[in-house]
């Protein structure tokens, strides 16, 4: 049936329709005009398709007809196979964790990869524009728009923008329907309460009241504010669509430098980063995750999809192994054991092929190993995955239903999906699990020599670094797309109204840090920045060798030093790979529309986009009265990886939105060098390396969303005593008896 509906459309499409857009439409598209066309493929995703050329061009569009378009046919005819099967439904959730939809949207993003031109990429995403599963043709776009080489410099929609139901609290988008359903009229006294806002031009702010306490299950709930962060789940989605792990070595370009020790070492750092913000709010190590006892702490998501399904609750005390679920946990130790035991003796075998695991630069079967698959001797021939992705297998029975529940129409868990799986609590611990492989490695290779470390002739004078101070401000995201339009709207192609949340969020003041290095000749060197804690949640002092796993890499960067005292100033919007505040979508298509030269625009507004870590979250929220952290330098030669492109080290060039996410990658040394290994504190400390203490500030601040919840629920509804707001984010040490809203945005 579905073959001769496919065979219908097609024959159909070509018989009856006359192309109102042809192949010159396409092929003469400039670089702005690619750039409106795939924000346009992505607008109101959940819709039907409200463009008439997208409609045109999917419409008229055969694929069967057109085998020779694309360089692999078996791509082509793999995918046929598949599509007259039957892919997800539209409107179905779609989530990379199920066996049958990971192989589907594979099969779409080969289509769009391996499409021999530009043109042929844009018909094919036109004509998956009207019959994927919405889900299944965003992820697959993105990720072919990261890797398509004629693609290069298009800047994708932030995936909040795309599909906010992930990121905005499910009351927040029922308000905002509400508010549709009515047209806008507005009760002024539910606005005040709800934090609702209307300005002059239609747009409706509404608050994410951060002291509802109905969210809260545990302790874990007062690090919301970071784990919920949507530019930090935006760039560990983003990491992900640059380094899949079922993409097999031989897409990459560029990006395949150094593939899975960068994986490692992204995870050992969002694990720290994590830690810092712990010990920020009072509480303690990041427990290892076990199955011989129930999960402590519960996660409630507070998320609702497009289909009116919720994101599941794990509730406190949740029991994880059960009948069910025997086979699989078996099946994980299994592969942990194997894994284990291969770094304990240097090595495995799989696929016939003996796989080493005692050379530093071994590191990279490790990272396979762990996050993705071994291939066979022939790369062209099927693939057999080794591991079966041991996260995956994590996650699906901790996530409670990919693995128990239909294998193809599931209610997936925040675990489920790389745009949301930063908020549980328990995605640490599973993380923590499997960076004790990495750790457990790493401790086999020998402490670094003071040869290695020393820089001969090169001393750090002196580090100066200015008051950090972290303090919480406002965002507005827009969150239109999760509102359905009305059939007007349709067909205008935009919405009469607009819909903003409002949310908090850390940031911290700008800062720079002063070096003054002095070398006895010229040379060029790598210069390495990390802030790590001291103490623990307890105030005691950490030892070196158990905190080195701690230190977050603030900043690394090439240089050239000269003879005699070189003064090196960093400032902290300048710092390596951070992303600045991602413009609205809806703004960035009027900048496209007014400027000429789309170069400048890249290096001034964009730089970063898609592979940046948020700058706001550079630091860790710290304290009021301040929190003592140490920060680390070290000065190293720049031993250049062999056939590097030179030219990507030059600063200056026009086209900088070629991405390279870290500087360091083109140094030979390893990742996270020299807190990788352990520490032989009677060799380790040189003059080109420089401890010192620095003091984190957060400064206290009020909003308008706490003064509103005091002048209601405890003052009107007097329950003072009987829920107690708490610390969430701030000290608030002044009078709560404010009647006037603070911090509110005039649009």
């Amino acid at each position: 049936m579905k073959a001769i509906l496919f065979l219908v459309l097609g024959l159909a499409a070509f018989a009856a329709a006359i192309p109102e857009y042809d192949d010159n439409f396409i092929v003469n598209m400039d670089v702005k005009q690619r750039q409106i066309f795939i924000l346009k493929l992505l607008n109101h995703v959940m819709e039907p398709v409200m463009y008439k050329e997208i409609e045109e061009i999917g419409k008229n569009f055969n694929i069967e007809n057109h085998l020779d378009f694309y360089t692999k046919t078996d791509v082509v005819k793999t995918f046929i196979n598949w599509f007259k099967i039957g892919f997800l439904p539209r409107g179905e959730v779609f989530t990379l964790n199920v066996d049958r939809q990971l192989k589907e949207v594979i099969t779409v993003f080969h289509m769009l990869y391996y499409a021999k031109d530009f043109t042929t990429f844009i018909k094919t995403a036109c004509w998956m524009r009207l019959y994927l599963n919405e889900g299944m043709f965003v992820y697959a776009l993105t990720v072919a728009v990261r890797h398509r080489e004629d693609c290069k410099g298009i800047i994708l929609p932030p995936p909040y923008e795309i599909y906010p139901y992930y990121f905005v609290r499910a009351d927040v988008i029922q308000r905002a329907y509400l508010l549709k359903m009515k047209r806008g009229l507005l009760d002024v006294k539910l606005c005040d309460f709800y934090g609702i806002k209307k300005t002059d031009n239609n747009v409706f702010i509404i608050d994410e009241n951060i002291y509802d306490r109905r969210v809260y299950l545990n302790d874990e709930d007062r690090l919301r504010y970071f784990t919920e962060d949507i530019d930090l789940n935006t760039y560990y989605y983003y990491f992900h669509v640059d380094y899949p792990f079922w993409m097999r070595d031989d897409i990459f370009g560029k990006l395949k430098m150094r593939r899975w020790e960068l994986n490692l070492y992204m995870y050992q750092q969002i694990l720290a980063r994590y830690y810092l913000e712990r010990l920020s709010v009072g509480l303690g190590d990041i427990n290892y995750f076990t199955w011989n006892k129930p999960v402590r702490k519960g996660y409630w998501p507070w998320l609702m999809l497009h289909n009116g399904v919720y994101l599941p609750v794990r509730l406190n005390n949740y029991v994880v192994v059960r009948d069910q679920n025997v086979g699989i946990i078996n099946l994980i130790e299994t592969y942990e054991t194997i894994i284990r035991d291969a770094i304990i003796k240097g090595y495995v075998e799989i696929n016939g092929l003996r796989l080493e695991l005692f050379k530093p630069e071994d590191v990279e079967v490790l990272g396979k190993l762990i996050y993705g698959k071994v291939d066979k001797f022939d790369l062209n021939k099927v693939h057999v995955d080794s591991y079966r992705y041991l996260l995956i297998l994590l996650k699906s029975v901790v996530g409670l239903n990919t693995w128990l529940s239909d294998k193809y129409f599931v209610a997936p868990t925040v675990l489920d999906s790389y745009q949301t799986a930063l908020r549980d609590p328990i995605f640490y611990q599973l993380q923590k699990r499997l960076c004790y492989m990495f750790f457990l490695f790493k401790l086999r290779l020998p402490s670094y020599t003071r040869e290695e470390l020393y820089f001969p002739g090169v001393k750090i004078d002196n580090v100066v670094v200015d008051k950090l101070v972290t303090y919480f401000d406002d965002y507005l995201m827009d969150m239109t797309n999760a509102i359905t339009l009305t059939e007007d709207e349709h067909k205008k192609t935009t919405s009469d109204m607009i819909f903003f949340v409002r949310k908090r969020r850390l940031n911290h003041q700008p800062f720079k840090v002063t070096f003054d290095i002095v070398s006895d000749k010229t040379v060029d060197c790598v210069v390495r920045v990390f802030l790590g804690p001291k103490y623990d949640y307890l105030g005691r002092l950490l030892d070196i060798n158990i905190n080195r796993v701690n230190f977050v890499e603030l900043d690394s960067f090439l240089y050239k030093l000269n003879t005699g005292k070189n003064t090196i100033v960093r400032n902290s919007i300048d710092m390596h790979n951070l992303v600045r505040d991602r413009m609205m979508t809806r703004d960035l298509w009027k900048k496209f529309d007014s400027i000429t030269d789309m170069r400048d625009l890249w290096f001034k507004d964009l730089r970063n986009y898609h592979t940046g870590f948020p700058t706001r979250l550079l630091l860790p929220r710290g304290r009021v009265g301040g929190m003592n952290f140490m920060m680390y330098v070290i000065v190293t030669p720049l031993k250049l990886v062999d056939n590097v492109d030179i030219s990507i080290l030059d600063t200056t060039r026009k086209d900088f939105f070629v991405d390279f996410r870290h500087t360091v990658l083109l140094d030979k040394m390893p990742l996270g060098f020299p807190f990788d290994r352990t520490i032989d504190v009677t060799k380790f400390f040189t003059p080109n390396m420089k401890f010192f203490d620095v003091m984190i500030f957060h400064k206290t601040q009020v909003c308008d969303m706490k003064t509103r919840w005091d002048r209601y629920v405890l003052k009107n509804y007097n329950v003072l005593n009987m829920t107690p707001i708490g610390n969430y984010m701030m000290d608030v040490d002044i009078n709560s008896k404010v009647d006037r809203d603070v911090n509110v945005f005039d649009m």
